[in-house]
């Protein structure tokens, strides 16, 4: 186990980088911040917010998924209209350069793609595609919107002109509706009400495609390197416990503490967008 150097000197982690050019980057919620989509946890890993969708819940109670579908009008707006921030696109300029061998990203907003970043394994999935459960036809979010719209007018007006509470999944508050009285989209083609965006809810399962195909390149890289993510969730913290099975040096860029923080070989506790416009 590594003795952490907890820095903000810049100069050490270019240093880290120039020793090992060519890096798997994780990225979570606290790179999307500046683009206005909000953090699940504070600086000590604690939930800011209610307890996400659970996927069980969303595949076997109509009741979730008319929450989910009634909340997700308004959070889809705030996420849809996003924008990518300056370190998504200094993340777009690396892999440009040749300095990522992946980048693994926890988000589900779609916004290292409107960077630029080519190279991306959606780790959760993308929130502006939506699939079919019963026979898996895959549907734009937008279009689903549409039709959420269409089937809801009174809730869309209440949602249109609510304030934003959302969260960094696309979820919002709209807890004093009636939700029984929302409408759940349908599949366009073969007309099921089992519609769930194509995301990996928490309590679901990440693809071991994705896992496989993310190890992968952990073996090939030079070090991971972890930016705005407390790698609460296993899903992520996984990869550090492999690149610490394959001797792979590891570095974060992140506010607040980490899962891995005692796994780390440096860590930067400062503004993310900062740090990568100095590096």
């Amino acid at each position: 186990m590594p003795d952490t150097v907890h820095s903000n000197d810049i100069f050490s982690m270019r240093a880290f980088l120039q020793k090992h050019p060519r890096v798997v980057v994780i990225t979570g919620a606290g790179l999307s911040a500046e683009s206005g989509i909000p953090t699940y946890r504070d600086a000590q890993g604690n939930w800011l917010r209610r307890e996400p969708i659970q996927h069980q819940r969303f595949i076997q109670e109509l009741s979730e998924r008319q929450r989910y579908w009634a909340r997700s009008m308004l959070g889809w707006k705030l996420v849809s209209a996003s924008q990518a921030n300056s370190a998504h696109k200094s993340l777009a300029r690396w892999e440009q350069e040749g300095r990522i061998e992946l980048l693994i990203s926890q988000n589900v907003d779609g916004l290292h793609r409107k960077a630029g970043s080519n190279n991306v394994l959606n780790l959760h999935g993308r929130l502006d595609r939506v699939q079919c459960l019963n026979c898996y036809h895959i549907a734009q979010r937008e279009d689903v919107q549409s039709q959420l719209i269409s089937d809801n007018p009174e809730l869309w007006h209440y949602v249109r002109h609510a304030g934003i509470d959302a969260g960094p999944d696309g979820d919002a508050n709209v807890d004093d509706w009636d939700m029984s009285q929302v409408r759940c989209p349908v599949c366009p083609a073969c007309g099921q009400e089992a519609l769930k965006p194509d995301v990996v809810f928490f309590g679901g399962t990440v693809p071991k495609a994705r896992v496989e195909l993310a190890k992968a390149a952990i073996r090939k890289a030079d070090a991971l390197l972890i930016i705005g993510s407390s790698l609460m969730v296993f899903s992520g913290f996984r990869f550090c416990k492999y690149a610490q099975e394959m001797n792979k040096p590891m570095a974060a860029i992140n506010l607040g503490m980490t899962r891995a923080d005692e796994l780390l070989d440096l860590k930067l506790d400062m503004d993310i967008g900062e740090a990568l416009k100095a590096l």
